[in-house]
């Protein structure tokens, strides 16, 4: 007799964030803005098609000229790629059971730049028996996460409840944050801790959201305000606590846009000034709200430091390369792959009982 074969399930895992050009020229720019505009825009403010190619192309035109005299040139898809690649090397590595029962195979997708995420959904729909989505962004909200769920019902409509899981949450994991205090202490510079005055503070960067539309009503959409004024607070008091800490006062700073409405208030702008203002010698800038440099960290918020004046600064980078970041993010992703795995089989469990009793 031989044995019935049980054929693996088949996995993917994307890894999907922004997006933005490599290589800059208008003509990549266009394509890029256009959908900024018409996905994550027109979400705030309801615009007419003419409107958006008009925004969108004088944003392009805007960032070209910018990059372009500054020589900046975006590091966020080539990080993307190499976090992505990580932790396709840490997952082979795993000795996690599941492995034992699947394949997995791993990609990179990108809402505003190819390969596009939607795209990249349907073309795994039929050859994968299910999806891990990894959004890297750790605070969801109708602009980041919330465009890979709305893309995900629109690809697989009810069928996404067992056929894809996203990780959610991410800022609320305490480990996910004490990577995040031992990652930012490896990295301050000697000659900022040497600051004569001692006066030393810190600005913790991330992505800004709504509060009140344009009529002052709270917006329709979720913008995750509660949660990115919940995990500044986590982080602050995590940092201010730890035996290492050498900064005397720890501000958010949030990188907002201008159009919708009022934006959140404690910008980087602002705490930049607040510490100028009481006579800090030294400021570290550390973007925890991103787990990657983009165009708003290593150039915008980087930009505001360096022009600040302090006598002495420092920009630490996202955790981009921090193999304990990407572990972490390996072992979240294969908990996923467990998470989908069994419920799956309790799916197809029922339904061969509804079968069994008709």
């Amino acid at each position: 007799m031989v044995d019935s074969i049980v054929r693996k399930k088949k996995y993917a895992v994307v890894v999907v964030t922004y997006g933005e050009v490599e290589t800059l020229t208008i003509g990549n720019l266009w394509p890029s803005s256009r959908r900024i505009v018409k996905v994550v825009t027109s979400q705030i403010v309801k615009l007419p098609d003419a409107l958006v190619y008009f925004l969108a192309d004088y944003r392009s035109t805007k960032h070209f000229i910018d990059w372009k005299l500054n020589r900046y040139r975006s590091s966020l898809l080539a990080i993307n790629r190499a976090q992505k690649d990580a932790v396709a090397g840490f997952i082979a590595k795993s000795t996690h059971p599941i492995l034992s029962r699947i394949t997995v195979d791993i990609f990179d997708a990108y809402y505003f730049f190819p390969p596009y995420f939607e795209e990249m959904m349907l073309k795994l729909q039929d050859a994968y028996d299910g999806v891990v989505v990894a959004s890297m962004i750790p605070v969801e909200s109708a602009f980041s996460c919330g465009l890979a769920c709305r893309m995900i019902a629109e690809v697989y409509g009810d069928a996404r409840f067992t056929k894809v899981r996203m990780l959610k949450k991410l800022w609320q994991d305490e480990q996910l944050q004490r990577i995040y205090v031992d990652y930012l202490f490896s990295r301050i510079a000697p000659e900022i801790l040497a600051a004569k005055s001692g006066k030393i503070g810190l600005v913790l960067v991330i992505h800004g959201t709504l509060v009140r539309d344009r009529k002052g009503n709270p917006p329709k959409v979720f913008t995750g305000l509660e949660e990115t004024i919940k995990f500044f607070e986590m982080m602050r008091s995590r940092i201010m606590a730890d035996s290492r800490n050498c900064f005397q006062e720890i501000r958010q700073g949030c990188m907002n846009h201008s159009a919708g409405g009022e934006w959140t208030a404690d910008t980087a702008q602002k705490a930049l000034r607040l510490f100028r203002d009481e006579g800090y010698e030294a400021v570290v800038m550390f973007p925890y709200g991103f787990f990657a440099d983009n165009s708003e960290t290593e150039y915008e918020a980087r930009k505001l430091l360096d022009q600040s004046g302090f006598p002495l600064s420092q920009y630490v980078g996202c955790v981009n390369g921090s193999s304990d970041f990407t572990r972490w993010l390996a072992n979240r992703v294969v908990n996923e792959l467990q998470v989908l795995y069994d419920l799956q089989n309790t799916y197809e469990t029922l339904e061969e009982n509804e079968k069994t009793v008709e």
